[in-house]
């Protein structure tokens, strides 16, 4: 699946990155966990189990083959053990959710999620926030190129020598 989800989720933190200092109520709280849901951050979570297990690989086999076959089998029974730390990561961010929009808000936001529109916007944001990310950079090298050869124009035609 791609990570169009926690590409979402990320954003909609990255939005409200300073938290308050009080503590939602019980009811925010249990909206930001329905939003996480409906923004599928927890199957994004899951999507990492992978990418951990190949990348502490070569650290408890020590590179050595007769290791990696049992690592490859002993693996398969690694969900279990990321369970705690899935459901940490959809507490956590449920926390910060609740601790960054109202009651309000937070239904709003779940309510537009759970809508086609919404659920179009999540598969695609993964894909349009790259392609966006390289129209910035594409016009922001023009950009830079077009203003450093107007300004320099201008400072030679103040009599500068460039």
């Amino acid at each position: 699946m791609p990570r169009h989800s926690l590409v979402i989720g990320g954003i909609l933190l990255g939005l409200s990155s300073t938290t308050s200092a009080h503590t939602p109520p019980p009811d925010a709280t249990t909206v930001a966990r329905s939003l996480v849901v409906t923004l599928k951050l927890g199957d994004q979570y899951k999507a990492l189990l992978p990418a951990i297990l190949f990348r502490i690989k070569p650290l408890v086999t020590q590179e050595r083959a007769e290791l990696e076959s049992d690592y490859d089998l002993i693996v398969t029974k690694a969900g279990d053990l990321y369970t705690p730390y899935y459901n940490e990561m959809r507490e956590q961010a449920a926390a910060v959710y609740a601790a960054n929009f109202t009651l309000d808000e937070l239904f709003q936001m779940d309510a537009f999620f759970r809508q086609p529109a919404g659920q179009k916007l999540i598969e695609k944001w993964s894909a349009m926030s790259l392609q966006t990310a390289q129209i910035g950079q594409d016009v922001g090298r023009k950009a830079s190129e077009d203003l450093r050869q107007r300004l320099t124009e201008a400072l030679r035609q103040k009599g500068h020598r460039l």
